[in-house]
């Protein structure tokens, strides 16, 4: 089981959505927290607010993940100001929305370097320390797009089955190399988070657009409970088994259930 009381646990992406919650609910649960965003005035605004819910420190860092020397420049500062990182949430992410003809280089660049390279450079920032005791636990934000393909997720769906690729490959070597350390991989269907507003679920009894601080709450008691895996909802299971039948067949359930048209009305976070 994994304690939060008296831990450190930094957040990438953390300003809002998931990670502002799992940041807030980590500190009411006694832990030191650290976020990572972009933004300086919302950083500033979720610094307060984790202020007034613990008598724990909380800190905040302006970085960006995808940014190699960057991510090595604020995590020396993080060990030297805070200490040690023993809870890792790399929950940044990014979404672009697009038919693939109408997704620019630049957008599918910026997907993979936030989606993915990022979980590199930050994991590997930090998983050092947790190596040398033998202790620590690496959260990785994955998504449903990371076990079944969707119109206009080209890139991003791409880039969450990398997530799912990389948390599996990095659970079963750490086994062997540090078996202290725990990971878990998050895989929900959309979020109320507006980053996926204007998607879409027919039947939303099977498939329902889930709540941030629901999927918050269940992500903190996945990681209290050393969960490799957490998928939501329980509907999501189904998707490997069903990779046993025949393409066609597979596309036929997923088409059935609207999984393949829930991005047609996407307009995703206002800038």
């Amino acid at each position: 089981m994994t304690d939060f009381d008296g831990k450190t646990i930094l957040i990438t992406g953390g300003v809002s959505g998931i990670g502002r919650l799992i940041a807030l609910k980590a500190a009411r649960l006694g832990s030191t927290v650290v976020v990572w965003d972009l933004d300086e005035t919302r950083l500033d605004d979720v610094l307060k607010d984790l202020r007034r819910c613990t008598t724990r420190a909380a800190h905040g860092y302006i970085c960006d993940v995808s940014d190699q020397q960057a991510v090595a420049a604020t995590a020396t500062a993080v060990t030297k100001e805070v200490g040690e990182v023993d809870i890792l949430v790399n929950n940044a992410g990014v979404v672009s929305g697009r038919p693939l003809l109408e997704t620019t280089n630049e957008q599918i660049e910026r997907t993979f370097k936030v989606n993915v390279l990022a979980l590199y450079w930050v994991t590997k920032a930090f998983l050092p320390g947790m190596m040398r005791r033998n202790d620590g636990h690496i959260v990785n934000m994955s998504s449903a797009g990371g076990l079944i393909g969707v119109p206009r997720q080209t890139d991003y769906s791409a880039s969450k089955h990398a997530v799912v690729g990389f948390n599996e490959s990095l659970r079963v070597e750490l086994h062997r190399l540090a078996p202290g350390i725990r990971t878990t991989v998050v895989c929900p269907f959309y979020i109320d988070t507006g980053m996926f507003a204007g998607v879409k679920t027919r039947i939303p009894l099977l498939l329902p657009i889930l709540h941030e601080d629901d999927v918050a709450t269940r992500v903190i008691k996945a990681v209290r409970k050393n969960k490799e895996q957490l998928l939501m909802p329980p509907m999501v299971h189904l998707v490997s088994p069903l990779r046993v039948l025949p393409v066609p067949v597979f596309d036929l359930i997923a088409n059935v259930l609207g999984v393949h048209a829930s991005m047609d009305d996407f307009v995703g976070r206002a800038q």
